[in-house]
């Protein structure tokens, strides 16, 4: 093996430690402490409140007996050791929570059309209820399919939400109460739960309103990441939803050194980094009925080349994937709303 004289092996530490610190700047993953804790570490009124979250899978990953087909988080995205939850099972890809008896909430980007409606699963109970007792499967009558698409907005650089239906009422987990009053304001303290990475439910409080300048949306420094799109964000104070964590800035970098390399989560200061763009619940509070009111009809939104095709027009051998998507759609809503 070559040897290095004490100048070169300086210079090669020198330069592995920068590409640490130049990873390092980059957007998000975590803002300060890092405030996640499991389902047995968290509080029992926020025990309570994840209760009736959800994660997101697809269908094929569910089996009848409630099999969830995960996979081990570190090796799957090569942490490095340390990682916080390196051990844990991932599987989920969306977050959503329970405002109705039957209808759950969600960000609009995690179920686009019915297709992904058809495609999905959502899962109660997906947490750890024990230190090391990592689940890879919930109980069947906790697993619902997405029947239709109530509502359903995407704009990334404003609102992004969802609210879908599931095949029939939820039992053993209460609807959350969402905010029907005044909205956030800058500094006010937050707390989030969803399913960060595709993890297990995580609690990650810690958390305030950087901004509100925007009109369907606020900015805030939660530890959130892939995965956790359409987790709840709950207001500290008073235990409402304010909002859907629906968008926010790089998760991992890879960190390399001499003799190898992996990825560790992006950490900043609590003031720095990109923040976490949470939708305004006040943009979708009107579709969640009150507690003994009567359900929103299906109202499957379509988007602009739906509208083109009119009423389910066949758009022939020549159309487009897109026009094709548009018009399967809306066949699909028109059995869906019939009677």
């Amino acid at each position: 093996m070559k040897k290095f004289g004490t100048t070169g092996t300086v210079a090669l530490l020198a330069a592995a430690f920068s590409v640490v610190c130049a990873s390092a700047q980059g957007e998000k993953g975590i803002y300060g402490n890092d405030d996640r804790q499991d389902y047995y570490q968290a509080s029992d009124s926020r025990r309570k409140l994840a209760d009736s979250t959800v994660a997101f899978f697809k269908s094929g990953q569910v089996a009848a007996d409630g099999k969830l087909a995960v996979e081990n988080f570190g090796q799957k995205l090569d942490l490095c050791k340390g990682e916080a939850f390196r051990e844990q099972p991932m599987g989920a890809f969306c977050s959503g929570t329970l405002v109705a008896p039957d209808l759950v909430m969600t960000a609009g980007h995690c179920v686009k059309t019915s297709f992904d409606c058809a495609g999905t699963k959502v899962a109660f109970g997906y947490a750890l209820k024990g230190a090391g007792q990592y689940p890879d499967r919930v109980e069947p009558s906790e697993v619902y399919s997405c029947k239709s698409i109530v509502t359903r907005e995407q704009d990334d650089r404003g609102a992004d939400y969802a609210l879908i239906r599931l095949d029939r009422p939820v039992a053993n987990h209460e609807p959350l109460p969402v905010n029907r009053g005044a909205g956030v304001r800058q500094g006010d303290r937050l707390f989030v739960i969803g399913y960060p990475v595709g993890l297990p439910v995580k609690v990650a409080g810690g958390a305030s309103v950087r901004s509100v300048s925007f009109m369907d949306y606020f900015v805030a420094n939660l530890d959130t990441y892939g995965g956790n799109s359409g987790s709840a964000v709950f207001n500290e104070a008073t235990g409402l939803i304010e909002g859907i964590l629906v968008r926010g800035g790089k998760d991992f970098e890879l960190r390399k050194s001499l003799f190898s390399k992996c990825n560790i989560s992006v950490k900043v200061g609590d003031s720095e980094g990109r923040g976490e763009d949470v939708t305004s619940i006040s943009v979708l509070s009107k579709y969640i009925p009150l507690p003994g009111q009567e359900a929103l009809p299906v109202e499957t939104p379509v988007n602009p080349v739906t509208v083109s095709l009119g009423n389910c027009v066949n758009p022939g051998p020549d159309a487009t994937i897109d026009q094709l998507l548009a018009y399967a759609d809306c066949l699909i809503a028109q059995l869906n709303t019939k009677p």
